[in-house]
């Protein structure tokens, strides 16, 4: 057993997706003298290293001691230098995410391509220990960053992000629609017209730009919806037999969840048309603590979304 196992298969399949040659060519407008280190190398061993666990570039000094494995791999100055010059280019930047989009081509070719994508988007707090550039106080209290991510669910791909400051707002539509963009932009050009796409965010895209944007772009949406107070009186209005069975992902029942639809409760007129709000029930794990918003020993969560199918359970 070994601390690193796996690692070196990661630089692999990198090179056996075209996405180290990718790089390389996205990337060739900064080899200065053809001594240097490859930058598309530079970069692919910067991403081995951060899914192996680091979180500094002095961490490349795991997979900088074992050059049988990974050859000759940058020093710490050389890819400090490497992510400056990228991080103030936009050619670079866009080098970078072609080559992405050119990889992620190929192995769906290869058989791993979805039948639809799911785009989850979400905004996550970064905690900074010191001054850093953009570092700011953020709405748990903390300090540091708060980026916004793009993920694809059913390939657990990461999409598009964009780093921002810690005082930068969770439900900020002209972000999440950037966001959302660059991450549609890495779907393979010849599936992005064929393949169904469904935006998913928490409560922060409940947002009537964001939504707008999704219903233009002929995409599906599902977001968290508060709990307003004409929310909680539709949920109190529905009688028993109205709830059904929630599921899994994988189609089972879920043993703790009731889900039922209170559209016909609602005014949704200000949504875009064709928008429906589903309602799931649980009771709360033991020892878990009910807010003053909960009904009859059941938390509850809302979602506003225009998918049509009649299962709400699958919804």
């Amino acid at each position: 057993m070994v601390s690193h196992a796996g690692t070196a298969l990661l630089s692999q399949v990198a090179d056996k997706t075209g996405l180290t040659r990718a790089l390389s060519r996205g990337l060739s407008g900064m080899r200065e003298r053809s001594g240097g280190h490859d930058p598309g190398r530079v970069v692919g061993d910067l991403a081995v290293m951060l899914a192996d666990g680091g979180e500094a570039l002095s961490d490349l000094g795991a997979i900088r001691e074992q050059a049988p494995l990974f050859g000759s791999v940058a020093s710490d100055s050389t890819a400090y230098r490497a992510i400056e010059r990228i991080a103030a280019d936009e050619p670079l930047l866009e080098g970078l995410r072609q080559a992405r989009k050119e990889a992620r081509e190929h192995a769906w070719e290869l058989g791993v391509a979805p039948e639809q994508v799911t785009i989850d988007l979400d905004a996550t707090l970064v905690g900074a220990h010191s001054e850093k550039q953009g570092a700011r106080g953020n709405f748990k209290g903390g300090f540091g960053f708060h980026p916004l991510l793009a993920y694809f669910d059913e390939t657990a791909e990461a999409a598009a992000g964009m780093l921002r400051p810690g005082n930068a707002g969770a439900n900020t539509a002209a972000d999440q629609i950037a966001v959302a963009e660059a991450a549609l932009e890495q779907i393979p050009t010849e599936r992005i017209d064929e393949i169904e796409v469904l935006l998913r965010v928490d409560s922060a895209g409940a947002t009537h730009e964001l939504l707008e944007w999704a219903r233009e772009g002929r995409m599906r949406f599902s977001v968290g919806f508060d709990l307003t107070e004409p929310v909680r009186e539709a949920i109190l209005a529905l009688p028993e037999d109205a709830w059904s069975p929630a599921r899994d992902q994988d189609g089972s029942v879920r043993r703790n969840g009731e889900v039922a639809e209170v559209t016909h409760l609602l005014d949704l007129s200000g949504w875009p048309e064709g928008s429906r709000v589903i309602v799931r029930r649980e009771r709360p794990h033991p020892g878990a603590q009910l807010s003053f918003t909960d009904a009859d020993g059941y938390r509850f969560q809302a979602i506003l979304t225009e998918q049509t199918e009649a299962d709400i359970a699958q919804v």
